[in-house]
């Protein structure tokens, strides 16, 4: 058995711990097999070797002495059950069954007790990687930084928060996402770690979003991951971060993405733009409008991604329903509609964006009644503005029509 006190091999560290880990999880599920199998358990076996080296292992961490009395109960529970074996009568039926349920129990409470030993030992592990610059095993500091991503995204745990927020992590990955020296995939995989986080608990960390750099070099960043992450945080953390945006003078380089000559980034762009809309309040709409947002959507519109969802009866034409068969009930036809739908917006992504600009204005939670009414007269006007023709027009002008008002 690895010493787990030992800084020099904490991959391998890492290795035995969830080896223990899915040992305990095996012993829950089969706490009592067979007398041959139980004997030779390679679960058994590893968690009593484990108890057996306690006292030069875990002594040495006063967190794990919940783990050393997990692993003495788990020992006696063990002897019990084996002394009991080969008996027969009712007494020794009731001990078999009383020791197998206490077993699972203790092996559940070993498998907490290994999953926070862990996450002690990969944080720990993370932040020092982190501190090393210039790094010196990218791919090794990348990996970690997906494994946290993973750890947190598995629900909240409060002692895992505990373990951040004493390690000062968010600070380390705010710090890297701002370095322009630290390389791109880098500073996208802690771009990914902070978006996590929020999801994490954002109660904790909105604050040090909201207040710190980091908005900014995502967008200064100007790549498709750093603008994914952006849009999850708008998500997340909703009007007020849209505020942030907009005061700090963002939102024309946002606009701008609009054409780059990267496709993805344009379409992340589009979607950025939607959550903006979604949860914008009255300044960061102008912001956007000021910026000739409606002109570019237009153009995005007309280009070979683009196209007129109208097309297929989605804004209250009876396209939806031709061909669909006898006997197709009206959810049945929704759903069809809403199939196509979707396939068509896969392979043109910029498809009716004025209208569906225009929805998310008019469903968000960011702007007053009269505003909305305002701005989608606006809307109207800037799209008649920027069409080629009147045909290009009517078919906008309806989609924004039926679009803002199903």
């Amino acid at each position: 058995m690895e010493d787990p006190s030992s800084k020099d091999d904490r991959p391998g560290i890492l290795k035995v711990l969830e080896a223990l880990k899915q040992a305990s999880h095996e012993l829950q599920a089969h706490p009592s097999p067979n007398s041959e199998k139980f004997n030779s358990s390679s679960a058994i076996k590893a968690l009593l070797q484990l108890e057996t080296e306690s006292d030069t292992i875990l002594s040495k961490d006063p967190n794990l002495s919940a783990l050393s009395q997990h692993l003495s109960t788990l020992k006696t529970l063990v002897d019990t059950l084996q002394k009991s074996r080969g008996h027969h009568g009712l007494k020794s039926f009731m001990n078999r069954r009383v020791s197998t349920h206490c077993i699972s129990r203790v092996a559940s409470s070993i498998e907490y007790e290994i999953q926070a030993w862990i996450d002690r030992e990969s944080i720990d592990n993370l932040t020092r990687l982190l501190r090393e610059q210039p790094f010196q095993n990218e791919d090794e500091l990348i990996k970690l930084l997906n494994q946290l991503e993973d750890r947190v995204s598995r629900g909240f745990n409060h002692e895992l928060q505990d373990i951040v927020l004493k390690s000062k992590l968010f600070s380390l990955l705010e710090s890297i996402l701002c370095n322009p020296n630290c390389s791109k995939r880098i500073r996208e995989s802690c771009a990914f770690a902070i978006a996590a986080l929020m999801r994490f608990n954002k109660d904790v960390f909105v604050g040090q979003v909201l207040m710190g750099p980091a908005i900014g070099s995502l967008v200064t960043m100007a790549s498709s991951a750093s603008i994914k992450v952006l849009c999850s945080l708008i998500r997340s953390i909703k009007s007020p971060l849209v505020d942030e945006i907009e005061s700090n003078g963002e939102i024309p380089k946002i606009i701008s993405f609009l054409c780059s000559q990267d496709l993805e980034l344009r379409v992340l762009a589009m979607d950025c733009v939607l959550e903006i809309g979604y949860f914008g309040r009255k300044e960061a709409i102008e912001a956007m409008l000021t910026e000739g947002l409606i002109k570019k959507l237009v153009e995005l519109q007309r280009s070979e991604l683009g196209g007129a969802l109208i097309d297929m009866g989605r804004y209250g034409t009876d396209n939806g329903t031709e061909n669909e068969g006898v006997g197709v009930g009206v959810g049945g036809v929704e759903g069809k509609r809403e199939n196509r739908e979707r396939r068509f917006l896969e392979s043109h992504p910029f498809a009716s964006c004025v209208a569906r600009f225009a929805v998310q204005l008019e469903v968000g939670e960011g702007l007053r009644q009269r505003e909305k009414r305002a701005f989608k007269q606006e809307i109207l006007i800037r799209a008649r503005e920027a069409c080629l023709s009147d045909a290009e027009a009517a078919t906008i002008v309806a989609e924004v029509l039926w679009g803002s008002s199903p």
